[in-house]
């Protein structure tokens, strides 16, 4: 037993927490101090934990949880607090077990193409120490430069290059796991991919904190390629953009990113701390990255200006050197924040469409902007259909915080019927907990809840996130119980 450091509570639950964890200032628990922790980046809705723990390694978040678990305790892992879904918010005053002290590259194995982190590493901070190799990790999520990878396994986050190489679970090789009870398990021992039995890498990766706490992480890393080459294209209407959107994947090219950014979202990135000068009036622009072999870059690459042309584009140009590139990047990568600079607030959604229906789905997204008397800014991953709505709104106007979470969620909705689905990185934590209902039937919902009952069985981890209550579905189970 370690000895509490100086704790000035008459919790006995904080006294105890605290002769688990080694180091300094290991817990917090005064009011002042946890309202750092009382929200991610899904700031709308707020509540305080119980208390903040620091553990240091597997050991003590294994002991941290343990504890909760007999002692009846509400509790839930948290990392770099960016998520965007509200599901590190301690909604039921959970203990918060941090997991930035467990922060280390534990390994790297180039041979065999992997390396093996602590949650806290920060997902940039993986690339920037196998760089000096060639080598990198893909997952890039907007939030990278602070991040952590236990997060990204968390909501299986993508990022802007997921159109070619995927989001995080395909390039995650194994897990150390503390299940809701305390105890400990590997998933996918020695990276070995393709293991026999269920998938239970697939099964933990977006799970969102619900079926356990990630401990250690083994993932893939790349190769860099060969030669890699951008292109900037401004479009006078949206429907052109979205056009050259699906006709650049119909030539066979699968560009390792494809994003696009309407007017206002232009004019938000414009306005934050990397402009680069794009004209005012337009109303789209899409950055195209393709990359591969050395030889057949400059193919591909005219063939995408080929086809911008084609679509009324009004300048399109291939970046003259990588620093111009690097600052295309930087702009887009503001996205969402820079919304900052043109709005008090603003709501980020994360629906997923099939490309041909983007230019309904812009259009309708337009109605319920005007519907709603709110600006919607678009920022999204359009060569997967990834939409990233942002809606504008002032929390300090009566009914406005109201009408962002409706317009939000009748983005969503846009989305569903398209055939699409509600979210494709950002997770749903509580934020969107009621739109699986677009998506899902409550036997289906069920279904996953039970599920997450093997697991997580008295419900104390991260309860009343990623799914709603079932309805009828759930009444008339309980009905045939009691027969």
């Amino acid at each position: 037993m370690k000895v509490a450091n100086n704790i000035k509570t008459k919790d006995k639950h904080v006294h105890n927490l605290a002769k688990l964890l080694s180091g300094p200032h290991s817990i917090l628990y005064k009011k002042a101090e946890l309202a750092a922790y009382d929200c991610d980046g899904f700031t709308i809705q707020k509540h305080l934990p119980k208390a903040v723990v620091f553990p240091q390694n597997t050991e003590e978040v294994a002991a941290v949880v343990k504890y909760c678990s007999v002692n009846n305790l509400p509790f839930l892992a948290r990392g770099a607090g960016t998520g965007l879904s509200g599901g590190a918010i301690p909604i039921n005053g959970e203990v918060i077990i941090s997991l930035t002290r467990m922060k280390r590259l534990l390994s790297v194995d180039l041979e065999n193409r992997r390396a093996v982190v602590e949650p806290g590493f920060i997902n940039l901070k993986l690339t920037h120490a196998v760089s000096d190799k060639d080598y990198y990790y893909a997952p890039d999520p907007s939030s990278q430069y602070c991040c952590t990878i236990g997060g990204n396994v968390a909501e299986n986050a993508g990022g802007a290059h997921c159109l070619k190489y995927g989001v995080t679970t395909n390039h995650i090789l194994g897990l150390e796991v503390v299940l809701p009870n305390g105890e400990v398990i590997e998933i996918g021992r020695n990276g070995i991919p393709d293991s026999p039995g269920y998938d239970l890498l697939g099964l933990l990766t977006g799970s969102e904190g619900t079926l356990g706490i990630v401990t250690k992480i083994t993932v893939r890393i790349l190769k860099n390629p060969e030669s890699k080459q951008t292109v900037l294209a401004y479009f006078n209407k949206v429907e052109d953009g979205s056009q050259a959107v699906s006709d650049i994947i119909s030539t066979g090219i699968v560009p390792a990113a494809l994003e696009m950014m309407d007017k206002i979202a232009i004019e938000g990135v414009e306005a934050a701390a990397f402009p680069v000068g794009h004209p005012k009036d337009i109303e789209a622009l899409l950055l195209i990255e393709v990359d591969g072999i050395r030889a057949g870059i400059e193919e591909q690459v005219n063939q995408i200006l080929e086809v911008c042309r084609n679509r009324n584009v009004r300048e399109v140009r291939a970046a003259k050197n990588d620093e111009e590139r690097e600052r295309w990047w930087a702009n887009r990568k503001t996205g969402f924040g820079a919304m900052g600079a043109i709005s008090h607030d603003y709501l980020v959604q994360d629906g997923v469409i099939p490309r041909s229906k983007l230019p309904e789905v812009l259009s309708k997204i337009k109605e319920i902007s005007q519907k709603s008397g709110l600006r919607i800014a678009n920022i999204f991953h359009a060569g997967d259909g990834n939409l990233h709505p942002l809606v504008l709104f002032d929390s300090r106007v009566p009914g406005e915080v109201e009408k962002a979470i409706e317009a939000g969620s009748a983005c969503l909705k846009v989305c569903s019927d398209a055939g699409g689905t509600i979210t494709g990185e950002h997770g749903v934590g509580i934020e969107k907990k009621e739109e699986m209902r677009f998506v899902f039937t409550d036997e289906e919902i069920m279904a996953q809840t039970d599920i997450r009952k093997v697991f997580n069985h008295d419900n104390l981890l991260n309860a009343g996130k990623l799914f709603p209550t079932p309805g009828k579905c759930a009444e008339v189970k309980q009905e045939l119980k009691k027969a």
